[in-house]
């Protein structure tokens, strides 16, 4: 059992109580918190998952050694993995698309919505590096023809045919395609078809756990006040005011 079973019990309990909260002492919570008995393995497994996931090798490994706590995954596989990534990030497009068919042609073969972004994002390279002649010829004969097979790959092909009209491309209505946060959302829908493809969880748990602490004490707090926790990166218990 865990902190947000703890909250999600008292929440059960109180539900049924009047409308007027009850009010939980830290004595009575700290006490509450006590009495959770987890498994030294199961937080290790949690912190694998994390560094797994999110493709930190160096220190997964050392935290294997230490801690005894097995991968589910090759870590050999995670530099792969980080290499594509890497690649999408800096702008080396190509590099990447022959990365990822060196790990698994599979991936992009049975995914044409990511193989497009892909595309798509050759194609702005293209363009932020003033290849025009060179993005045109290859939106014609990459990106067109998906675009006639599929109208969601037609109206992204529209948007970033866009970033050709203007002179100013950084301050056009579609300038957020040149940004880096674009790299680095098809960079994040590489690294999950990676994953995915290897069986692995393409999200780590502990962020969604961490979502679901907050949302189960934003429940609670109609029902009671009691000790919270509001600075996560602490998780320091806090004395709720009554």
């Amino acid at each position: 059992m865990s902190l947000f079973w703890i909250v999600i019990r008292e929440l059960a309990e109180i539900q049924a109580m009047a409308t007027s909260k009850k009010v939980i002492t830290r004595v009575e919570w700290e006490k509450k918190l006590n009495d959770v008995k987890v498994r030294k393995d199961d937080m290790n497994k949690l912190v694998m998952n994390f560094l797994v996931t999110e493709g930190y090798v160096e220190v997964a490994e050392k935290f294997r050694l230490e801690s005894g706590t097995e991968p589910e995954i090759d870590l050999a596989t995670i530099t792969d993995r980080m290499a594509v990534k890497k690649a999408v990030q800096s702008g080396n497009v190509e590099d990447a698309i022959e990365k990822v068919n060196d790990l698994n042609p599979e991936i992009l073969d049975t995914n044409p919505l990511l193989f497009f972004h892909l595309q798509q994002q050759r194609m702005i390279e293209l363009i932020r590096n003033g290849k025009v002649e060179a993005a045109l010829e290859f939106a014609q004969e990459e990106l067109a023809p998906r675009g006639e097979e599929n109208q969601s790959f037609l109206e992204e092909l529209e948007r970033t045919v866009a970033l050709l009209a203007f002179e100013d491309v950084a301050n056009c209505p579609v300038s957020e395609l040149l940004d880096i946060s674009q790299r680095l959302k098809t960079a994040t829908e590489v690294n999950a078809a990676i994953l995915t493809s290897q069986s692995h969880e393409k999200d780590p748990k502990l962020p969604s756990l961490l979502k679901m602490l907050i949302w189960v004490q934003n429940q609670l707090d109609k029902k009671a006040s009691y000790p919270r926790i509001n600075d996560i990166s602490t998780a320091a218990l806090e004395d709720s005011v009554v």
